[in-house]
């Protein structure tokens, strides 16, 4: 099989390394803005800016419409790079049976959630919203930090502890912008570092699902039942739930982080990516 010439652009992302993803990463937020900032402002009277998650055109036009597009942009970003084999095929690599304990654990909250939402404080519109919400920001964030992020890292050569990390701190970095939103310094803060432990969840599910599928239902699944669950993003609302069921599910966020310490312990090993042997796996556990 005789490989297609590469272009300048494919050639620039193809060398991978560590900065790569973080640039990328600050691209997407800087767009990401400006698309929120665009659909605010023209769809403004079908939103409701002190309760964004409060109707269904609310969810739909001041949050789903922006992460979709982007997640629109990521994959055209993937295939204009030929990677979309590499992202959404099958996953190289040994499964160690370990890392099954991080799709358990993001199963356990996402159910709490279901249980602990008071569904009747919600329209049948609000909830499909919330939920079509859900599948936009699973895709698009799994696809930049699960997907490209994994993939320039492997390409760098780093060792899978580095990708797990390093990938997990650019999935952190994306929620920086909810300083824009007008959240506290403070609730940011927490917010990023349960990013990143969460981050690491969805590292581990890519590795022992070996698809990129997996993470994005996960997370498709986590968020919606957040906001719907505690009335709000990141803050309880009005519409909040059972507070004991919510109480029980947000123990899992330092759950993550503790799983986080364990797995730089555990995970080892080596994976490479890269257009001439399309995927290679050294003793990666």
């Amino acid at each position: 099989m005789i490989d297609t010439p590469r272009n300048s652009w494919q050639k620039f992302w193809d060398r991978g390394g560590w900065w790569r993803p973080f640039l990328l990463a600050l691209v997407y937020l800087v767009i990401y803005n400006l698309i929120s900032l665009g659909t605010s402002t023209l769809f403004a009277d079908f939103i409701d800016p002190t309760n964004p998650t409060g109707t269904a055109s609310s969810v739909f036009f001041a949050m789903a419409v922006p992460i979709l597009l982007m997640g629109i942009l990521l994959f055209t970003f993937v295939v204009s790079l030929g990677w979309t084999r590499e992202i959404f095929g099958t996953q190289p690599g040994r499964r160690p049976r370990w890392m099954w304990i991080a799709v358990i654990l993001v199963v356990i909250p996402i159910v709490l959630r279901v249980f602990a939402t008071d569904w009747g404080a919600y329209s049948l519109d609000t909830v499909l919203a919330t939920l079509f919400l859900g599948l936009c920001i699973g895709f698009a964030e799994e696809l930049i930090s699960r997907g490209v992020a994994v993939d320039l890292l492997r390409r760098g050569g780093y060792g899978e502890k580095a990708v797990m990390l390093l990938s997990s701190a650019v999935f952190a970095l994306l929620h920086i912008s909810n300083l824009l939103s007008g959240q506290p310094l403070l609730n940011v803060g927490i917010t990023v570092v349960y990013a990143f432990g969460f981050g690491v969840m969805m590292y581990l599910v890519l590795r022992v699902t070996g698809s990129i599928i997996w993470p994005m239902l996960l997370h498709a699944a986590t968020d919606p039942t957040t906001i719907l669950a505690t009335g709000g993003v990141d803050a309880h609302g009005v519409t909040a739930g059972a507070e004991g069921l919510i109480a029980i599910a947000g123990i899992f966020n330092f759950v993550y982080l503790a799983v986080a310490i364990i797995a730089i312990l555990l995970v080892r090993g080596r994976i490479t990516v890269g257009s001439a042997d399309r995927t290679r796996a050294q003793s990666a556990a």
